[in-house]
């Protein structure tokens, strides 16, 4: 067993220095003024946690505790394709680390699928969330949940109250993590309250947004991690999602680990059932090691209480003085230039916001994380569908976000840009989306519109929605029976339309055109007065289209049709 031990010391660090060239390479191929992960992680030594961080930890976790056991020597074994008898109890395959809770698993799977449908160039793994789930929490403590997902106690890392961890102060009231002074990682998948004010997502379809239920918890991991159109099957967008779930190389290349493992295979074990780690971030001994089983499927996990400092490293006694990073010189940030925000509904924003981040003295400060966050009543967002970005500023101190992509919400919004860790004077971004219009309309037939008095037309009106020459879509029509091209006023005979209780209507709202820009009116009918009438319709954007309508008696000698010859009344 000691040369096991031994091994398996000497695969770690193997692992760590392999894992440490990677995202050596990553950060050697990044600059700033490029967005980034929403708190701006994109080298292994940018991602080193911030002990004194006053406002945000840069990381989903907050890098607070997670858990350190490696996974067993042993690659576990596929569950068998043969599914369990119903109300037999399904029996463990292969290591009992192989084993995932059922309720846990489902929760993964879930996330993975929904993640294929709304960011399939993601190419997320259900196995990452698990291996994510299991250094962070055990599995929820081992599948302790209930039927819709919801821990049956409140999973909690320590305060983030500067004390061997990151300084966070409360932002969320106390609501998620029950702490009014500092905040705590949260739930299954340990977010602190500040990122899941944002990043949360309801994976259970209960309308509630809980860091608490592992349904809603791994959706959100799984869209945490697949923002800024990361592609996961590339290596190097793999090390910075998990970087930027917790800043620590350890954390990269012990998630990686079992990331590795659980791609071997594994199976579902009932909840309440799994293994429960051993050892985590904050004891005083880091070695990784197996856990240790107290029963079958059960072990100990560490202390939930607040840990001892770890001791800052450098010279005994000699207490370290770190040198202000460029985010503690800024002193506000400021518009470098933005061009007013305004595009149609569905159509990209031609404009993009452009911040500068300052000193007091005015001067622009380099490498410096801003963060974009849409906020108001909008379905508005950035590329990709997200809502927060995060750029850092180039070599001028200019931030430019991402491109917006207006929603179908008419109105106004706005963008807030702030600096990531630290609480300085930040930039709103009024943005306007108007509704979509169109500027031609013409008919896509040219076929005379007539009828016999107290019958129906026979063709049905069908017209085309353009601007600029191209399709308008989604356009708002109005139709309306006017009395004359100079009088607008609806009429009162002539031709109509019906409701749905077959009732006249004479003024048609709320139409729209569809894809290609059409829109064919419903059926055409009239009373007994004979003469020619006028459709008028027009669109959002003032198209206009009058149509003309005859009503005449049916020529007795000849086809129902009019006479060509036959002039309309006056």
């Amino acid at each position: 067993m000691a040369a096991q031990f031994g091994r398996r010391l000497a695969k770690g660090a193997a692992t760590t220095a392999v894992a440490a060239v990677a995202v050596a390479a990553l950060s050697a191929s990044q600059a700033p003024g490029v967005p980034v992960d929403d708190h701006g992680r994109q080298t292994a030594a940018d991602a080193q946690p911030t002990p004194e961080a006053t406002a945000d930890s840069g990381t989903a976790t907050g890098n607070s505790r997670y858990y350190t056991d490696l996974p067993p020597l042993d690659s576990p074994n596929p569950s068998p394709s043969a599914s369990p008898s119903a109300g037999s109890t399904p029996v463990a395959q292969g290591s009992a680390e192989a084993g995932i809770p059922a309720t846990v698993l489902d929760a993964y799977k879930k996330a993975e699928q929904s993640l294929k449908e709304a960011k399939p160039g993601c190419n997320l793994p259900w196995q990452l969330l698990a291996a994510i789930g299991k250094v962070e929490s055990g599995q929820a403590r081992g599948g302790e949940v209930t039927a819709d997902g919801t821990t049956i106690t409140p999973i909690l890392g320590p305060q983030l109250d500067g004390n061997g961890f990151a300084l966070i102060k409360d932002t969320d009231g106390g609501r998620y993590d029950g702490n009014s002074q500092y905040d705590q990682a949260v739930g299954p998948m340990q977010f602190i309250p500040s990122t899941w004010a944002w990043a949360g997502r309801d994976g259970n379809g209960d309308g509630v947004k809980d860091p608490n239920n592992v349904y809603d918890a791994a959706l959100a991991a799984a869209h945490y991690l697949c923002r800024n159109n990361w592609d996961l099957s590339q290596q190097a967008n793999l090390n910075s999602a998990i970087l930027s779930y917790n800043g620590s190389q350890d954390y990269l290349n012990l998630v990686l680990s079992w990331l590795e493992y659980y791609r071997k295979g594994t199976h579902e074990i009932p909840d309440g059932t799994g293994t429960l780690p051993s050892h985590s971030s904050d004891d005083k001994s880091k070695t990784h090691s197996r856990p240790t089983t107290t029963k079958p499927g059960k072990t100990t996990p560490p202390s939930t209480g607040s840990p001892s400092p770890t001791p800052p490293s450098g010279t005994p006694g000699t207490p370290s003085s770190p040198s202000p990073t460029p985010t503690d010189t800024v002193d506000r940030l400021s518009d470098a230039g933005t061009a007013k925000l305004t595009a149609m509904a569905g159509d990209a924003f031609t404009q993009k916001i452009s911040t500068k981040a300052v000193t007091k003295a005015g001067k622009a400060v380099a490498k410096v994380r801003v963060r974009f966050t849409v906020v108001g009543t909008t379905d508005s967002a950035f590329s990709g569908g997200e809502t927060v970005a995060t750029v850092v500023t180039n070599d001028s101190g200019v931030a430019v976000a991402p491109a917006l992509q207006a929603g179908e919400k008419t109105g106004d919004f706005t963008v807030r840009a702030t600096v990531v860790g630290r609480a300085v004077t930040g930039v709103d971004y009024k943005a306007s989306v108007t509704e979509r219009v169109a500027d031609t309309l013409v008919r896509t037939s040219d076929t005379a519109l007539t009828c016999t008095p107290g019958g129906q037309f026979a063709d049905q009106v069908e017209v085309k929605a353009t601007y600029q020459g191209a399709v308008a879509d989604k356009v708002g029509v109005t139709a309306t029976l006017i009395k004359s091209v100079l009088d607008p006023t609806e009429d009162d005979k002539g031709p109509y339309f019906k409701d749905a209780d077959g009732k006249t209507v004479r003024t048609l709202t709320g139409l729209q055109t569809d894809a290609d820009g059409l829109l064919k009116l419903p059926q055409l009918y009239s009373d007994d007065t004979t003469g020619t009438f006028i459709l008028r319709i027009t669109t959002a954007g003032g198209a206009t289209l009058n149509v003309q309508l005859n009503v005449a008696a049916a020529d007795s000698s000849a086809s129902p049709s009019p006479s060509p010859s036959a002039s309309p009344s006056a």
